[in-house]
């Protein structure tokens, strides 16, 4: 222990995803001391293994797609041939352009103590890693979350894809079988799919789950459409490895099935990574599912904090960075300030996407509330038919006097065009602001007006209103 480093430091982030780079950038911009450790990559797994290579694979998916998809606008389609290696690279060379944002240097830079080494509590205000030990007035726990794999009998003799591993693919994917029908398993089942690949996505349960109804049809029916083979509802789900096929058997509607693919995908969820941190050591309370946290992101032990995919709720990039604000105020600031996940949005970036934010209409049910249902079809945006994109919808929830309690919608750009309502329901505004506001035309954007101003319809074009409308004519 001769050789032991001791640091001394106002802030310890383990963790350089997301979540820690937020807290580390913001925290020494603003005057403290910090100290961040990282194990592995620089970025987390958004970056190196999550949100920014998968949608560079959809991108390629979508491109390949529009070449297809051609002769709708009087130019000749062609069948895209795909280059497995170079769609690798570029999806590589978009996270080497991120990178340097998320990079050693950068932070270094700013003033950030970046230490590449695995971490582990000591005690409740040390953390050990490597050779060295920090002495932190506060840690900020900021370790993510990895791929859960579930004990389906026979996949430990199969060889596996994950979120973690399938971006590293350079060949011919023949048939991709996708065990999990949530955002990831669909987006990366359309994106191979749109890349020359067969694909069957295999779900116990059902598929999007999370999301309305009335629009995860639309995307399913849209992805059937493209060729893609759905099972929701799968039981008794195991795997087999046959010379170069793996068959995936299974029972759906009490009839046993098999699907030979080339290659397999889970994507089944996402477990928080908590073990080999010693947390014990540090008094913080923590479960599978990922640390316990209070209202102010603190764990059991006050002075360590806990952020992003380990302490949940909702694991999505925008949240950490969210939650990184939370913290600083209570740290530096000494502020009680407290989350609010009353209007956290989600995309699904499937085409076409699939965007969510506040309450659904199920939600708000189960809570008792009585409410106002409001829909909109893309088929009557004048710019969706322009680009032949008419298969969408916005559905909005709302109460009877109009307050803006969520909204979904699906369709192109779904998640360009979900940032109003994020923007109404954090902010608690009535159907009016939206109804109000003059869109530019032709916009896909009009949709968020024309649903807006459905809520006066019945009133505005209703027998009372004419009577009084004539009556004015004729006397005033």
């Amino acid at each position: 222990m001769s050789n032991l480093n001791i640091i001394k430091t106002d802030i310890c982030v383990i963790g350089a995803g997301s979540g820690g780079l937020s807290v580390a950038a913001g925290a020494v911009q603003m005057g403290a001391k910090v100290v961040l450790i990282e194990k592995g990559d620089m970025g987390g797994d958004c970056l190196n293994t999550g949100c920014v290579p998968s949608k560079a694979l959809l991108a390629a998916g979508h491109t390949a797609q529009t070449m297809r998809d051609a002769a709708a606008f009087g130019i000749k389609a062609s069948q895209p041939e795909v280059d497995w290696a170079a769609v690798h690279e570029h999806v590589h060379s978009v996270i080497h352009a991120i990178a340097p944002n998320d990079s050693v240097e950068r932070f270094e830079g700013l003033g950030v103590h970046v230490i590449q080494a695995a971490a582990s509590f000591v005690d409740k205000h040390t953390v050990q890693a490597g050779n060295t030990q920090i002495q932190a007035k506060y840690v900020v726990v900021a370790t993510g979350s990895s791929a859960f794999v579930p004990p389906i009998p026979g996949v430990e003799h199969v060889p596996y894809f994950t979120n973690e591993n399938i971006f590293d693919n350079k060949e011919k994917i023949d048939h991709l079988i996708v065990i999990g029908g949530g955002p990831i398993g669909i987006e990366l089942a359309q994106a191979h799919r749109r890349l020359g690949a067969k694909v069957t996505v295999i779900e116990v349960a059902k598929l999007l789950m999370k999301d309305d109804p009335d629009l995860t049809s639309i995307v399913i029916d849209h992805l059937r459409g493209e060729g893609i083979a759905l099972a929701e509802g799968v039981q008794d789900l195991r795997l087999e490895k046959t010379a170069n096929v793996i068959t995936a058997f299974y029972n759906l509607d009490g009839q046993s099935q098999q699907v030979d693919g080339s290659h397999v995908l889970v994507a089944t969820g996402r477990k928080a990574n908590v073990n080999s941190l010693n947390l014990e050591a540090a008094g913080i309370t923590y479960s599978p599912r990922g640390i316990k946290v209070d209202k102010r992101l603190r764990t059991s032990n006050k002075k360590v904090f806990a952020i992003g995919d380990v302490a949940g709720p909702y694991q999505f990039t925008h949240m950490a960075a969210y939650q990184a604000g939370i913290i600083i105020r209570n740290i530096l600031f000494k502020l009680p300030a407290r989350v609010d996940y009353s209007a956290v949005p989600w995309v699904t970036y499937t085409d076409p996407e699939l965007a969510h934010v506040g309450l659904s209409e199920a939600d708000a049910k189960k809570q008792g509330k009585e409410v106002r249902i409001l829909k909109w079809s893309f088929e009557e945006n004048d710019r969706a038919q322009a680009e032949r994109r008419t298969e969408g919808l916005v559905k909005v929830v709302t109460t009877p006097k109009g307050l803006i309690l969520g909204a979904s919608i699906v369709g192109l750009h779904a998640g360009e065009l979900i940032q109003p309502w994020i923007l109404a329901v954090s902010q608690k505004l009535k159907i009016g602001a939206m109804a109000s506001m003059i869109a530019p035309y032709p916009t896909l954007a009009e949709v968020n007006k024309r649903v807006a101003g459905s809520f006066y319809t019945d009133k505005l074009f209703s027998s009372g209103t004419k009577k009084v409308v004539r009556f004015l004519l004729r006397w005033l």
